[in-house]
């Protein structure tokens, strides 16, 4: 049988949710991987139709581009507060955030604090890349001890700007988050680990779970003048060690149906936090 005549199978191609457009990511800069992640899950638990996603200032705000679900653009860091307003309206759907750090760490540190803290039903992804990537290559808040950024460019002084942020330990110890889980895009297997965080936190939105937030330790080759080899290269041996992989909270895990019964089992011995126990000694 000629060869043009077998049976082809598709193993590969392009999620629904995801547009057909060229996108305008640097070249090796692994959004567009994340980006892919998202609409795949989107496609699979069928729920482009109800999506809307919040994209604020930053290389994040182009995912309104990308894709195929509603899309809202948001002031600097302010994605969680207009993704709490859109779910609260609008319950019914799934809601998300795509934010950087230099979005979500610096100026929308509060936004991002409270909404989880509230355990809003929503899905924040949080890309860190350790530096500003669209406005030049600035020092962020999550930019490493002594890295060389356009801002700090004999290399970052703990002594005057402070030790960088690490997101997901400072929210994992709120009450409010249901789901937290820092990945990272640097290999087929991590690829794979990162996709099954990213869907799960989508299925905690739809089962009523809680806030789900997904970390993502990334690249900035453009930025840090690096080839996408070098840069994943450095992210391994400089970043992984300050950001470890891992889980930081999952209540389903823990036995809890959500977030609140996971909460309220944290605060049992608070008189006032459980007035209805109030008698029963």
């Amino acid at each position: 049988m000629a060869q043009d005549e077998r049976e082809m199978k598709v193993v590969y191609e392009r999620p629904h949710a995801l547009l057909p457009v060229v996108t305008n990511y640097c070249p090796g800069c692994p959004h567009g991987i994340v980006e892919r992640l998202v609409a795949e899950t989107m496609d699979e638990l069928d729920i482009e139709g109800d999506a809307i996603g919040v994209a604020p200032v930053g290389c994040s705000v182009m995912a309104y581009d990308f894709f195929g679900c509603d899309m809202i653009e948001a002031a600097h860091g302010r994605a969680p507060a207009v993704a709490t307003g859109v779910k609260r309206v609008h319950p019914d759907k799934i809601v998300f955030a795509y934010q950087g750090d230099g979005d979500l760490a610096s100026i929308g540190m509060a936004e991002t604090i409270h909404a989880a803290t509230r355990g809003e039903n929503i899905v924040v992804i949080f890309i860190n890349n350790a530096i500003y990537g669209m406005t030049g290559g600035q020092m962020a808040p999550t930019s490493l001890p002594n890295q060389v950024t356009q801002t700090s460019p004999y290399g970052r002084d703990v002594a005057t700007a402070g030790n960088p942020i690490r997101v997901s330990e400072l929210l994992a110890t709120l009450d409010g988050p249901a789901y937290i889980e820092r990945v990272c895009v640097d290999s087929p297997k991590n690829v794979r680990k990162a996709k099954k965080a990213i869907k799960k936190a989508f299925q905690n939105q739809v089962d009523g779970v809680g806030y789900s937030f997904v970390e993502v330790v990334s690249t900035c080759p453009t930025n840090w003048g690096m080839t996408p080899q070098d840069a994943f290269a450095w992210m391994r041996e400089n970043m992984l060690p300050y950001y470890p992989l891992g889980v930081y909270r999952d209540v389903v895990a823990d036995g809890f149906a959500n977030a609140a019964e996971a909460a309220s089992a944290r605060n049992a011995a608070c008189p006032i936090a459980h007035p209805e126990k109030k008698g029963e000694n």
